[in-house]
């Protein structure tokens, strides 16, 4: 099942289950110009189920985001991957939180939590929170997070090829999301919202 959602637009669901063989592939987005707080809680209750769950934000201005997610692996060889980019710039602040729980008997999970964000401004903030609670043995289990700038030797080329600043700075947010917007339907109509 493939799902996709524009915060500020659409109702995001608080929890979700996900039972024996089932798989979820879920993308949030958070346009400029929104802010929210989002908790999301799921559970991998059936052998062989799956989630793949991406985000994006983009907050130029001085909006506030949080994102909170828990995934619970709660049976054996349950798997989820997760991807959170975060583009903050003006006075913004984003936040993420995220747990992988992975219980006492849940053997041969496959957990994967990945957050990076990408700073405009020296006033925009991001706080990352990537959390693993792990019970079991026999478990493949990562998670990291980043927090930086525009590339400068980047920009540099750009600009050298002929490419003005802020064209420049635009491609390298792109860039940046890509990998979250590369997932987005023709009729979700995230890219345009971004």
């Amino acid at each position: 099942m493939d799902k996709f959602y524009v915060l500020g637009r659409d109702a995001v669901p608080s929890f979700l289950r996900l039972g024996e063989g089932e798989a979820l592939r879920m993308t949030l987005v958070v346009p400029e110009g929104v802010s929210c707080r989002l908790a999301l809680e799921v559970d991998l209750d059936g052998a062989g189920a799956s989630l793949d769950l991406a985000g994006a934000t983009l907050s130029r201005s001085d909006e506030q985001v949080s994102i909170q997610v828990t995934v619970r692996h709660n049976v054996p060889g349950c798997r989820s991957e997760q991807l959170f980019k975060s583009v903050a710039g003006g006075s913004s602040k984003v936040a993420f939180d995220g747990l992988v729980y992975v219980a006492q008997d849940a053997v041969r999970t496959v957990a994967h939590q990945q957050n990076h964000s990408l700073l405009l401004s020296e006033s925009a903030s991001a706080e990352s929170r990537p959390q693993l609670e792990i019970y079991a043995d026999d478990v493949e289990c990562s998670h990291g997070a980043t927090t930086g700038y525009l590339n400068p030797e980047e920009l540099f080329y750009m600009r050298s090829r002929g490419i003005p600043e802020e064209e420049a700075r635009r491609m390298q947010v792109e860039a940046f999301l890509a990998p979250i917007l590369a997932r987005a339907t023709p009729e979700a109509g995230a890219e345009e919202q971004l």
